[in-house]
C-alpha cells in the first residue's frame, strides 16, 4: 500500500501547468517599472538578469609563467 501511495504522490508532484502565465481573475498584473516604456511580459519577468548567471571568465594566462622575485615575500617571523 505504501509504495503505491508513494508512486501516486510522485506522479502528482510531477504534474505541472504547461502553458502561458496569466494572473488569476481578481488579481491584476504587476505594475510596469517607472522607467519602462511598456509593461513586462511574463516571459520577460522570468528571465534572469546577467548578474544571476555570470559568464565564464577564462584564465588570462595561456601558459605557466615564472613569477619574478618579490622582495616582500618573506617567511613568517618565528
Amino acid at each position: 500500500m505504501r509504495p503505491l501511495l508513494l508512486v501516486a504522490l510522485l506522479a502528482l508532484a510531477a504534474c505541472g501547468k504547461q502553458g502561458a502565465l496569466r494572473p488569476v481573475p481578481p488579481a491584476t498584473p504587476p505594475q510596469k517599472p517607472a522607467d519602462a516604456i511598456r509593461a513586462l511580459t511574463p516571459d520577460e519577468m522570468l528571465k534572469l538578469p546577467p548578474q544571476a548567471i555570470p559568464g565564464r571568465v577564462d584564465d588570462p594566462l595561456l601558459q605557466s609563467q615564472d613569477r619574478p622575485d618579490d622582495r616582500f615575500n618573506l617567511p613568517p617571523p618565528r
